[in-house]
């Protein structure tokens, strides 16, 4: 028999329950069962509080979704009063709602001018299922049936479904069922790991040439669209040379292929503009997004489309057969609605391209520009990553990095700050609304955790 949850109970008794029915993402849910999950109660503006009473600085923004931080009352009162007047109803049965419309109206305002249409989903992972139909579609529509081929990048993340993780380029996903048919990858543009003699900017160009090569090899009237993050956030936090993205957008002009921008990190401010494309300065033909939308404090997520693509499928495509139950749900838009607000009116995106993240970068230049254990530092906006480094001349990494990342993730949560581990790399990415005084608190925790794990590479 089922026994109702209770509150207040002991941290035990929670964790004993959550390995009795829950799978964990990304976890050997064996050893997390014999560890014992942290048990998160509260949280207020950047911080969280376990059951035990111990305060988290969270500085990856949960999955980098929290871009107002939590306990926000205006999201809050959002969601309620949107309950009270319509809780739920669909977009099927030709209705419609006010909150979804007045969210889209606020959402293309933001946008550039080249997008006009958008189709509402749960999450990023839906969003880039929905594209890869999408997609496909369009091209059905304009007499190229035959363009069906999606190209990816290896280590790209795009959701962890099965078309979203077949586009995405991590390969353990794949070798757990993650493949479909029609998807091909290319190399990432990460020169510190890959770059060897070349300069950043030769090596930018070398990736975004393989995009040229793959298209030609696969022909490219059967190529329909090219997806990636304008910065890779699961794989690393990785920023490509500057030369990489007006190549890529060449390429995919030149052989009519749809550039499709995964911006569910990158969306929503991160990088001091509205979105990470505008800030890498290309044009994309689709936005995927979701995270930042509402600032996690309700599922929600998108595809946005071109006015090229929209006007195809609105006025020759007829019934287009694809629809999910709670697509641009009432209460999710309204709570989108109210955080875009807040984004907006608050002048938070200004603040963090003026003011917050440039000092964020600056400091942790200052800290760990001439640490013994990092070999570059990556980052625009609130969002950065540190490279750890056996031999910083010759860019050597360590053979163990992924351990080694892993225990300096581990020493952050016995410091009191939330980091992420990637490969080598420790990666942070704070609310949108983190103070300098936060900012250095989050630093200052960041570097006791690298400089414990210095210690144990031999590095201090």
């Amino acid at each position: 028999m089922n026994v109702p949850a209770q509150l207040n109970r002991l941290t035990e008794d929670y964790q004993k329950s959550d390995a009795a029915h829950h799978i964990h993402a990304f976890v050997d849910q064996k050893a997390l069962n014999a560890e014992g999950p942290r048990v998160m109660v509260r949280g207020e503006g950047l911080y969280l509080w376990d059951s035990e009473g111990k305060r988290y600085l969270d500085g990856m923004s949960g999955l980098w979704c929290t871009q107002l931080g939590y306990g926000r009352r205006d999201l809050t009162a959002a969601a309620a009063t949107q309950m009270d007047q319509l809780a739920y109803y669909n977009m099927f049965f030709h209705t419609t709602h006010p909150a979804v419309i007045e969210l889209s109206e606020l959402l293309f305002s933001l946008l550039p001018g080249h997008y006009s249409h958008v189709i509402y989903t749960n999450s990023g992972s839906e969003a880039n299922e929905v594209l890869i139909r999408t997609v496909r579609r369009y091209w059905q529509v304009v007499g190229q049936p035959q363009k069906k081929i999606m190209i990816g990048r290896w280590n790209g993340y795009h959701g962890s479904t099965l078309a979203a993780s077949a586009l995405g380029g991590m390969k353990f996903m794949h070798e757990m069922g993650g493949l479909i048919p029609d998807v091909a990858h290319i190399d990432e543009p990460y020169w510190y790991a890959h770059g060897g003699e070349l300069t950043p900017a030769e090596f930018g160009r070398r990736c975004a040439l393989q995009l040229e090569e793959k298209i030609l090899e696969l022909g490219a009237e059967n190529v329909a669209g090219f997806i990636a993050e304008p910065f890779q956030g699961a794989g690393g936090m990785i920023f490509p040379p500057e030369s990489y993205w007006p190549e890529i957008q060449r390429i995919c002009r030149q052989y009519d292929v749809l550039l499709c921008a995964d911006e569910v990190i990158g969306g929503f401010g991160r990088t001091g503009e509205w979105f990470a494309h505008q800030h890498f300065g290309f044009e994309p033909d689709t936005l995927s997004i979701a995270k930042g939308l509402t600032s996690g404090y309700l599922p929600m997520g998108g595809l946005v489309l071109s006015k090229r693509m929209a006007d195809a499928l609105v006025e020759h495509g007829g019934v287009f057969a694809h629809g999910l139950t709670y697509s641009g749900h009432p209460v999710a838009a309204a709570v989108a609605l109210a955080n875009l607000k807040a984004l907006r009116d608050e002048g938070i995106v200004r603040q963090v391209k003026d003011d917050t993240g440039p000092y964020l970068q600056k400091i942790l230049q200052e800290v760990f520009g001439g640490h013994p254990m990092i070999g570059e530092i990556q980052g625009t906006g609130l969002l950065a990553a540190l490279q750890f480094a056996e031999d910083k001349t010759t860019r050597k990494r360590f053979d163990n990095e992924n351990d080694l990342a892993w225990q300096c993730r581990t020493f952050g949560f016995e410091e009191g700050v939330i980091i992420r581990s990637t490969l080598g790399r420790m990666i942070m990415a704070p609310a949108l609304v983190a103070t300098r005084a936060e900012l250095d608190e989050l630093v200052e925790k960041t570097r006791i955790a690298v400089d414990r794990t210095a210690r144990i590479a031999g590095k201090l």
